[in-house]
């Protein structure tokens, strides 16, 4: 096993490790705060620090990547979810919603320290000709991260069960101890120090490609979010009828689904024939992924089966977006300069992040004055835009000579 294999399977356990617990605080906070009363839309609004610290790390954590190294700051990433766990191990008395949506808030920069440098940290260990390795690489990353949040929102309701809200972080927080003194003394390699230091004015992309990218990926993240954040579990609980189990068990699988088909999207999109995706590639899967929610408005309107409607629907849309989401992740990773790497990496998902942060804000708002159908068209609106986008990209790179397979 050569040195580049070993230093990705030292990130991606990283990864792993942190996603499984990301996605455990998650439902654990969910289903405490739902115990105690709080409607679904406040407790989603618990995650908005979340997402707003997201958009902020992603583009100062990308500066730290490039001055430091991506092992520190995935490092550092693991440490503040250790800290984040901590915070919430107090009595149930002194567990109150400032010190939660504090958490949250350095949940959410752990979360992206973590992920911008195991992103980045895979740009520089495929070499720049082996493009097509680099998009089954990444494509493999993200779909098992996303397979094993879902698996993480089991995990946390199981904990809950079993030891109650502070055993379990107290549980999660024991292991990611023992993962973080691992990875310090596994993860060797200085990936992504920048040779000449990055001043902190740079943090902001002067490459086209990568702006235009950042803002499909703003509207793409935006187009998920406004119905699948507050909108749909409400949707699924109050015209449903079904039970706050039925709900995040049925989230948690379209998550898990979500995640395996992200894995195989480069069977999808062209590695058979040998090719990396192109921008009608990605305009064209965009396109398709935006008549679904488009579909499912219509449907709703037309007094369909709300239950086929919007069951089907999602599963549909979870495929075709799970798709757009691995040809993006590939395109950020292609686009990058190979120095300070992560600040470009960063600056994209700063966008990632204020789509997810201006979808869940709207999920909320639109849903409780207009409801499902106005989220729906939304939706398809953002996705729209996502797509124009992705006609207006430069092509990717090319592979400079054949790869082995």
């Amino acid at each position: 096993m050569n040195a580049a294999i070993r230093q990705y399977l030292v990130i991606t356990g990283n990864y792993w490790a942190f996603t499984l617990t990301d996605g455990a605080l998650r439902m654990l906070v969910v289903l405490h705060f739902h115990q105690l009363g709080y409607s679904p839309l406040e407790v989603a609004l618990l995650f908005v620090f979340y997402e707003f610290f997201g958009i902020v790390t992603n583009l100062v954590g990308g500066y730290m990547g490039a001055r430091m190294g991506l092992n520190r700051t995935m490092n550092i990433g693991l440490f503040l979810q250790i800290v984040a766990l901590a915070m919430l191990a107090v009595p149930e008395a002194l567990l109150v919603v400032p010190l939660v949506m504090a958490a949250q808030a350095l949940s959410g920069i752990a979360k992206d320290l973590n992920k911008m440098s195991a992103k980045s940290g895979i740009k520089l260990l495929v070499p720049e000709h082996q493009q097509g390795k680099l998009y089954r690489w990444v494509a493999l990353l993200t779909g098992s991260k996303n397979t094993l949040k879902g698996v993480g929102f089991f995990l946390g309701g199981a904990l809950l069960m079993l030891a109650g809200f502070r055993g379990a972080v107290v549980i999660m927080g024991a292991a990611l101890v023992l993962v973080w003194l691992t990875s310090l003394v596994l993860l060797k390699q200085e990936l992504g120090k920048s040779k000449a230091k990055p001043k902190f004015n740079e943090i902001l992309s002067k490459s086209r490609a990568i702006n235009i990218l950042s803002a499909a990926r703003l509207f793409l993240f935006g187009a998920r979010d406004v119905w699948f954040v507050v909108a749909l579990p409400v949707y699924l609980h109050s015209v449903f009828g079904w039970d706050f189990w039925q709900v995040g068990g049925f989230m948690a699988i379209w998550i898990i689904g979500y995640g395996f088909v992200q894995t195989m999207a480069p069977y999808f999109t062209g590695r058979q024939s040998g090719t990396v995706p192109r921008k009608g590639v990605v305009a064209g899967w965009a396109g398709m992924l935006a008549l679904v929610p488009a579909l499912i408005a219509v449907g709703l309107t037309l007094d369909w089966s709300p239950q086929l409607v919007v069951v089907g629907g999602l599963l549909i849309f979870g495929v075709l977006f799970a798709v757009n989401s691995s040809l993006h992740s590939y395109l950020i990773v292609s686009f990058a300069r190979g120095d300070g790497v992560s600040l470009d990496v960063g600056f994209y998902y700063m966008s990632n992040a204020a789509g997810r942060l201006l979808g869940t804000v709207l999920s909320g708002w639109i849903y409780q004055v207009w409801g499902l159908e106005a989220c729906l068209w939304v939706a398809t609106a953002f996705v729209t835009l996502a797509a124009l986008f992705a006609l207006a990209l430069p092509p990717p790179q090319r592979p400079a000579q054949p790869e082995s397979t």
